[in-house]
């Protein structure tokens, strides 16, 4: 086995114990009998590097300094400062240490909040209050029953009587903005347009039987009279009404030109009597009109197309095979029809004045005298009836510019043909509402259906 050095005190020298002299060759402290033999032989190491600004002392073996290092490097630039982040790291697996690896905290711990003096205590019988339920294990919302409209703009929501989101609040679309309609043989749509705020328009399409059992089909469209008080109510009374009168008449054989203009008579008392309001609301608001609206309707039976209006709302004739002449089949209550009639303005001058749209004729109970206009024809090919409010006309007046913008399969597909008619005045800046309805009339070939 190894064995330590023993070490003897040298002249002059102290017991580091009790720092008491000793004298050459002793092995114990004779004050205090420290092991001499103990004590660590001293070292020879010096430094190299300045501690706390001190100069180092040069080692007795050193033969040459280090050199300063320069401020700057040869191109008169600075030397570059390298920092610890700058060196590569690795831990002890051989894997690179993480970027915060021995950093220190030396911020010190956040203050705990002051502690009130007196803790609020619950009223006696008083419920405390539940806690936010966890997300994570909430119970999804119940279905809503069948029928339950929701919220066209979160989804989610149910919608008030009052036509707005219980949930996000969202204003919901009216039922009339936007309607379609399609029968075997007609087909209606209406749209708000782009600029009111509401739909005035509104249309009702039908289709009953002649006496003889030959098809009888009706198309009317009204258009409120924005300036009128509830010209919406209006326009939708007056199409109720003239479809109801007309189905009633036509099965019992009716002329269908005489049905229209009873029809429109009908829809004329419907309109009045929305006039008849209580004493009370007129006093609440004393600048209110009498409702008020335009109608326009067509019935295809029996080898006839008949047509009747009042007011501004009109009806083409645009036939299949556009070979022949496309006509309008109606002619306006209206300022600038009256111009050109009396021959006062020709039809451009008539309808660029700023009075051309003013109505000379309409439904409602502040209306002159009533006169219904009705015209009967019998078409020696088939097309289809455009029955439309100013909404769509304003933006096809004449007679070439809507038979483009009809398409050329409109019999075919009448609801597709109007969809693409309310398109193309929406296209050209839906300024107005905008109603049409499509009415295919079909040529029954001489001597079908006899013996």
């Amino acid at each position: 086995m190894s064995q330590m050095h023993q070490q003897t005190a040298g002249a002059g020298s102290t017991c580091p114990g009790c720092e008491e002299p000793l004298e050459a060759g002793d092995l114990f402290c004779g004050a205090c009998g420290y092991d001499l033999s103990a004590q660590p032989a001293g070292s020879d190491d010096r430094p190299t590097v300045a501690m706390n600004g001190a100069s180092p002392a040069p080692s007795p073996g050193a033969s040459s300094q280090w050199p300063v290092a320069p401020d700057v490097d040869s191109s008169d630039m600075p030397v570059p400062a390298h920092l610890p982040t700058d060196l590569p790291v690795t831990e002890s697996s051989g894997g690179e240490l993480s970027p915060n690896a021995g950093e220190v905290r030396t911020d010190a711990p956040a203050a705990r909040p002051a502690e009130p003096d007196e803790y609020p205590l619950p009223a006696p019988g008083a419920q405390p209050e539940p806690e936010p339920a966890d997300p994570r294990t909430a119970l999804p919302d119940p279905t809503p029953p069948a029928g339950t409209k929701l919220c066209v703009a979160c989804r989610s929501g149910r919608v008030d009587p009052d036509g707005y989101c219980e949930n996000c609040g969202h204003a919901q679309p009216r039922e009339r903005d936007h309607m379609e309609q399609e029968l075997d043989a007609v087909a209606a749509v209406s749209d708000r347009g782009l600029r009111h705020h509401r739909n005035e328009d509104a249309f009702a399409i039908s289709s009953t039987a002649l006496p003889d059992g030959s098809p009888a089909v009706v198309a009317i469209v009204c258009d409120g009279v924005s300036s009128a008080t509830r010209p919406d109510e209006a326009s939708l009374a007056a199409s109720r009404a003239a479809n109801e009168s007309l189905l009633a008449a036509l099965p019992l054989g009716t002329h269908p030109q005489q049905a229209m203009h009873d029809a429109i008579l009908a829809a004329s008392d419907a309109v009045n009597a929305l006039a008849a309001e209580p004493t009370q609301a007129r006093e609440h608001s004393p600048h209110q009109n009498a409702p008020a609206c335009t109608l326009v309707g067509s019935i295809v039976a029996g080898g006839l197309l008949v047509v009747g209006w009042v007011g501004d709302s009109r009806a083409y004739w645009v036939p299949d095979d556009r070979t022949g002449p496309t006509a309008r089949l109606t002619e306006d209550d209206s300022w600038a029809a009256q111009m050109v009639a009396a021959g006062l303005m020709n039809e451009a001058e008539a309808y660029a004045d700023e009075r051309a749209h003013a109505i000379t004729g309409w439904l409602g109970a502040d209306a002159y005298e009533l006169e219904p206009h009705t015209a009967s024809f019998k078409p020696d090919r088939a097309g289809v009836v455009v029955v439309c409010t100013d909404g769509l006309w304003n933006y096809a007046e004449a007679v070439e510019d809507m038979a483009r913008a009809v398409p050329v399969d409109s019999a075919q597909r009448p609801l597709h043909s109007a969809q693409v008619l309310v398109g193309h005045a929406l296209d050209g800046g839906g300024h107005d509402n905008v109603t049409v309805a499509i009415l295919p009339f079909r040529v029954v070939p001489q001597g079908a259906g006899s013996a």
